[in-house]
């Protein structure tokens, strides 16, 4: 899936005594969809994604996530979806089949934009020309395609399955296919790597000419094999160099960023991921997948769904694990911490209309964080400045007591 960072449990301050107002206007909402296999598990990896066996259970798999999709249609409220995500693991090891029945089910249930987006997550190693056909033939209109590095070396130390030649035939495949939006996931801060091979990974990157690059740098992330056994990691000197370097040649052929780590060609950002960091809902379904569902009463609710397949798939067992309605005092940081993500920030009038709290209940942290200089001062926007993109957790901290 394109890289969203998680909910926070940060408590955040200022808005305690603010009254929530009733939401005047529910925020668009989309759908994510998780598929939980994926061939291997890559030592990086600490998303929801577990081994696939021989055969997997499609079938009952695509009854659960309808199953699941019924019981959270009472938050939709007579809203559209205005798009929807496959993420994983790896959706692309499902049939075009499978994922047929999956969407014309939802569409049962949920009307779609005239216009909506769907995107599909998807590796090199499990491109089929036909499977990638037929899929745009369903209705799925953007491809993310998970590529990482187009060197054979760094693929290998990353555990991917597929190479070099590999990911650029999957480019063309997909144009082939009849995708002409598609996304490119690459990463840098690679073990060993230096400034010229991922400034050459980039290159090859343009060249295929996606309309989308999701270019981001590889952490550490807990319960991964590459915490408890850490690679070595290029210098923070060099890290540095090729943020800068990466970010001119990005620009330098169209690709403007739009958020931390997301690049688009005018006109085709995600916009999948806009609604999730404009503070849009979202419903999610599938093994570990989080939504987020606002109330016309003023209501903000996060939900996180059953993790381990084999227990999302037992009718004995809940669909979702639990739910969490956010305070007042949260709701600033909530907000904050997916709008400043945005590189043009969002408009100041969307934090009342998306928490039912006044801009006022922002005025403290505001103010302190436009005198540091993280914050734009500009009434109308809410945006980091370039310093403060840099520096957003020390941003956010501006909102805490």
């Amino acid at each position: 899936m394109t890289r969203d960072s998680s909910a926070s449990s940060l408590i955040v301050g200022g808005a305690a005594s603010s009254p929530r107002a009733p939401l005047p206007t529910l925020p668009p909402l989309a759908l994510y969809i998780h598929i939980p296999w994926c061939v291997r598990k890559c030592p990086y990896c600490d998303f929801n994604s577990h081994t696939a066996s021989p055969v997997l259970p499609e079938q009952e798999y695509v009854d659960a996530l309808l199953a699941d999709l019924d019981e959270d249609l009472h938050a939709v409220y007579g809203r559209e979806i205005s798009s929807i995500f496959f993420g994983g693991g790896t959706p692309s090891l499902f049939s075009a089949e499978a994922l047929g029945r999956l969407l014309e089910g939802v569409e049962q249930r949920i009307p779609f934009a005239h216009d909506i987006e769907i995107t599909l997550e998807a590796n090199p190693g499990t491109f089929e020309q036909e499977k990638f056909v037929a899929y745009r033939k369903l209705g799925i209109n953007r491809l993310s395609i998970g590529i990482q590095s187009f060197q054979q070396e760094k693929l290998k130390a990353l555990g991917r399955i597929h190479n070099g030649d590999e990911a650029v035939r999957a480019a063309d495949m997909a144009r082939q296919a009849g995708f002409d939006n598609f996304n490119l996931d690459l990463m840098h801060g690679l073990p060993d790597q230096s400034l010229d091979d991922a400034l050459s990974d980039l290159r090859q990157a343009i060249e295929l000419k996606p309309t989308h690059i999701s270019w981001y740098q590889l952490t550490l992330e807990p319960n991964t094999v590459f915490w408890n056994q850490p690679p070595l990691l290029p210098e923070d000197d060099t890290l540095w160099d090729i943020q800068e370097a990466g970010q001119a040649l990005l620009a330098e052929h169209g690709y403007a960023q739009y958020e931390v780590s997301a690049y688009a060609q005018a006109g085709r950002p995600a916009r999948h991921n806009l609604n999730y960091w404009s503070f849009g809902d979202f419903i999610g379904i599938g093994a570990g997948a989080h939504g987020k569902l606002s109330h016309p009463d003023g209501r903000i609710v996060r939900t996180w769904k059953t993790r381990l397949p084999k227990d999302y798939l037992n009718p004995a067992k809940s669909f979702q694990a639990g739910e969490k309605s956010l305070t007042n005092d949260e709701m600033p940081f909530e907000f904050l911490m997916n709008a400043l993500r945005l590189t043009a920030g969002v408009e100041s009038r969307l934090y009342p209309e998306r928490t039912g709290l006044s801009l006022e209940s922002l005025a403290e942290g505001r103010a302190a964080a436009e005198q540091s200089g993280l914050l734009q001062v500009e009434p109308s926007r809410l945006a980091a400045t370039e310093r403060g993109q840099l520096f957003l957790n020390d941003l956010l901290q501006q909102f805490l007591n």
